[in-house]
């Protein structure tokens, strides 16, 4: 657990790390290491009831953009501002 957020987790092994973000009923895993993230969602279901829905695109207004050729990630809240402007 995060002393800082009680909706954010975290775990450290050495130079690999993943963080767990917690809200209401929805899970965004982050991490930088492939094989910690399937021993995370391995360990998931056998503690809780959950579905694995892929890929994250978009969370809390924020759409999520990975170019993994490039090795690109950026965050991106047009949708945000699209519906501001219309208002």
């Amino acid at each position: 657990m995060n002393l800082v957020d009680d909706c954010v987790y975290h775990k450290f092994s050495g130079s690999k790390y993943i963080f767990l973000v917690l809200y209401v009923d929805d899970v965004l895993l982050a991490t930088n290491d492939i094989g910690m993230l399937h021993e995370t969602k391995r360990f998931l279901p056998r503690n809780i009831e959950m579905k694995d829905f892929g890929d994250a695109s978009f969370v809390l207004g924020i759409q999520i953009h990975l170019d993994q050729s490039r090795s690109i990630q950026g965050l991106s809240q047009r949708s945000v501002e699209a519906k501001i402007l219309m208002f």
